[in-house]
């Protein structure tokens, strides 16, 4: 089992800046792929950002809304995945989940919300 804990959210002005973290725990040998997903009310889940959890490097990926403004990284040592948020706007506005993938399974935190007010 995959366990994930995100941190980091709140509410901040547009223009502003937060750094959402996300810390795995457990079985976590053979994740490959860590993200970040987001859901606004009546709206679906979809992803942010994702990046790969390979030894020879990562290979990030951003959703057309967000890049340029939001930067995803890892720091191993830690088991953490990082989502920089600058340059936020009220459409970012949404509970942030964290995901990760590990042998064809993926395991979800439980969220963390960001509020973005005009």
């Amino acid at each position: 089992q995959v366990q994930l804990v995100e941190s980091g959210g709140g509410l901040v002005q547009a223009g502003g800046s937060l750094r959402l973290s996300c810390a795995a725990s457990g079985i976590i040998f053979g994740i490959n792929v860590m993200g970040w997903y987001r859901q606004a009310p009546g709206k679906q889940r979809e992803l942010v950002a994702s990046i790969t959890s390979s030894t020879s490097g990562s290979n990030p990926n951003y959703a057309d809304s967000v890049k340029d403004r939001f930067t995803i990284s890892r720091d191993n040592a830690k088991n953490t995945v990082y989502l920089q948020m600058n340059s936020l706007k009220p459409e970012d506005t949404a509970v942030y989940y964290c995901k990760a993938d590990r042998r064809g399974r993926q395991y979800w935190g439980q969220g963390t919300q960001v509020t973005v007010s005009s």
